[in-house]
């Protein structure tokens, strides 16, 4: 089986690659899947998050380690394990991230990934519902869908943010990402657009592509210090051997592809030896530097029956799910999240580091069943966390999933941010707008007041955005802790190249699903040897006064 280039891994980046490699014509390209085909009903319904999520057909579900700082409970990370990836199960949240996020890439030694630089690949992947200027591109494979955001408990989000004295953006992708505005999704005619049916499906009959699911890649073949090939082996069946002519290209993930650098003896020399692996490269900053997104959740009662939790029961979920099927139209079109907060938690931050989102409806946190009464509830997540984490061996075995520690609010300053979220919250529930709807505190109750009160309340119920990021991190060559260089090639080893989330030096502001699709637009003209779209230097707010002033 011989290919000119071979990706593992046809997530977000790999079938944005698969679409890109192949549309040259020239070059016979290999795209390889651990998971089933995305056929599945469920992965079209926005609403059918939930579904997809407790579902292990498509869902790595990987099992954390004890996370020591959380009285050692185990977070489940959940992973797309399908066509499209984690784009075919997730949120569908689409938010690039702030400017100065990229900004801080290029400060950090990788250079060309300045927020000027990336600007262009973010225009060009997207079509976006709400209209293109300068920041927006109408023309790219993506459907990107601006909500509405009409119903009251959404409404009055915005509006007490206002009364709160925060800023209103109308684009948190464009100038304005600082403030209170509406979400974006990736959603196109009331169904998920994953970058399976975006990229991948217009091009699955290009007679240069060859697509294999069901198939779990064991190692990387290297010959000296050249990657030449793969071994995977399908469902049922022996291992297999394909040679890849130019590149090998590890599109595996966060969690994958540093689990199979280090598989190949790639990675920390030491763990590597330890695990009886023979070590061709040591690179100790493979799986390391684990970057996340605490989540915490506040819930409500809502006074007027204006949730949408008569929705979620059998006879409201019959009708929506008839409405959306005969219609695309409904509750069951969007994914519930249409408004969110970007704020910085305290003066002397330079840009947002919580966001918070609202869903119509409230759940229970262990079951994620809704609850049985009018309820909503308001998501914190902490953007910039200064926890990192890791992600080693388990064993030798391919078939062993790798460990993975996230250590979270292991720095102390992340634990303060999130309880001044937490505080925030409630000063934003408290305003006028939220009179007539805001209820009782169901979680984590008013009276959890204290810091210590609200750290036990963090122990208990601080859980994962399923972000995770950074464990092959991009910088300079003297980086000792760099895997890879800023076009994505592994250091010390020829014709292998890692891209996907793994590879960002620090995890964005925002959901990563866009970042890591504008990583793999922009590294495939690397691949194909082609020049970088031309910058564009555009204007970007930033609160004169945040030195001095949270809001």
């Amino acid at each position: 089986m011989d290919y000119d280039y071979i990706i593992v891994g046809a997530g977000s980046a790999g079938c944005v690659l698969a679409n890109r490699l192949s549309e040259a014509g020239g070059h016979r390209i290999l795209l390889l899947e651990a998971g089933p085909a995305n056929t599945a009903l469920s992965l079209k319904i926005p609403a059918a998050v939930l579904s997809n999520l407790t579902s292990t057909k498509h869902n790595w579900a990987f099992e954390g380690e004890p996370e020591p700082e959380l009285k050692d409970r185990r977070f489940r990370h959940d992973r797309g394990k399908t066509l499209g990836g984690s784009s075919s199960i997730n949120g569908m949240l689409f938010i690039r991230g702030h400017a100065l996020d990229y900004d801080g890439w290029r400060q950090a030694g990788c250079d060309g990934w300045s927020y000027a630089d990336v600007l262009p690949y973010f225009k060009r992947m997207e079509n976006y519902a709400g209209g293109t200027d300068t920041y927006r591109g109408g023309d790219g494979p993506l459907h990107v869908h601006r909500a509405r955001a009409t119903d009251p408990l959404n409404q009055a989000f915005l509006e007490a943010g206002k009364e709160a004295g925060y800023p209103v953006t109308d684009d948190i992708c464009g100038y304005r990402q600082e403030g209170f505005g509406t979400l974006d999704s990736t959603v196109h005619n009331g169904e998920r657009w994953s970058t399976a049916r975006a990229y991948l499906a217009p091009v699955r009959n290009r007679e240069n592509l060859t697509v294999k699911t069901d198939v779990h890649v064991e190692r990387i073949i290297l010959e000296g210090r050249r990657a030449t090939g793969v071994v995977f082996r399908p469902s049922g069946g022996t291992s297999v051997t394909a040679t890849a002519h130019k590149e090998v290209i590890l599109s595996a993930g966060a969690i994958g592809s540093p689990h199979l650098l280090m598989l190949s003896g790639i990675g920390p020399a030491e763990h590597l030896k330890g695990m009886g692996i023979a070590v061709t490269a040591d690179l100790p900053g493979v799986g390391q530097n684990l970057n996340e997104h605490p989540d915490f959740v506040l819930k409500y009662k809502c006074k007027k029956p204006v949730s949408i939790w008569p929705q979620t029961r059998p006879a409201g979920k019959l009708k929506a799910g008839l409405q959306w099927l005969l219609t695309r139209k409904g509750v069951c079109a969007s994914n519930q999240f249409e408004v969110v907060a970007c704020i910085r938690s305290s003066a002397g931050i330079e840009f947002p580091d919580l966001q918070l989102t609202l869903t119509p409806v409230a759940v229970d946190d262990a079951t994620w069943k809704p609850l049985q009464e009018h309820a909503f509830q308001i998501h914190i997540g902490l953007m910039r966390a200064y926890s990192r984490g890791s992600v080693t061996l388990r064993s030798a075995d391919p078939k062993d999933p790798p460990r993975i520690l996230v250590n979270y609010l292991k720095d102390s300053r992340d634990r303060e941010r999130m309880r001044t979220g937490i505080r925030l919250v409630r000063e934003l529930l408290d305003q006028q707008a939220f009179e007539d709807l805001k209820g009782d505190e169901i979680f984590p109750g008013i009276a959890v007041q204290s810091d210590a009160e609200l750290d036990e309340a963090l122990n208990n119920q601080t859980a994962t955005q399923w972000h995770l990021t950074c464990t092959a991190r991009m910088g300079a060559r003297q980086d000792q802790g760099a895997v890879v260089d800023p076009a994505g090639r592994v250091y010390g080893i020829d014709s292998l190249r890692v891209v996907d989330a793994s590879i960002m030096p620090m995890v964005t502001n925002g959901n990563t699903n866009s970042p890591t699709i504008m990583i793999a637009e922009k590294l495939s003209d690397a691949i194909l040897g082609r020049p970088p779209l031309e910058r564009i230097d555009a204007e970007v707010w930033q609160n004169p006064a945040f030195a001095t002033s949270q809001r």
